[in-house]
């Protein structure tokens, strides 16, 4: 009888150890999968920043002109 216990320990240790083996082959790609997203999401952060850095810049060049024209109006408004 012992040796069927034996027996079927080694089994069930096996067993496991394939299954253990598995899981982490799949947990691995998960993890290759969540760092090539994760670096695609940091790209794509760092363009939209530098999108809206540009806009930024180009709103504040129009702000810019539109206060330079106001205030030439202005003067030619009050002083016409």
């Amino acid at each position: 009888m012992p040796k069927k216990k034996s027996s079927l320990n080694n089994v069930v240790e096996t067993n496991n150890g394939i299954r253990i083996s598995y899981h982490e082959k799949v947990c691995a790609e998960r993890m290759k999968t969540l760092f090539k997203k994760i670096d695609e999401m940091s790209t794509d952060i760092r363009e939209l920043r530098a999108d809206m850095n540009q806009k930024k810049g180009a709103v504040n060049i129009l702000v810019g002109v539109a206060g330079v024209l106001g205030a030439i109006l202005g003067y030619y408004i009050s002083n016409g």
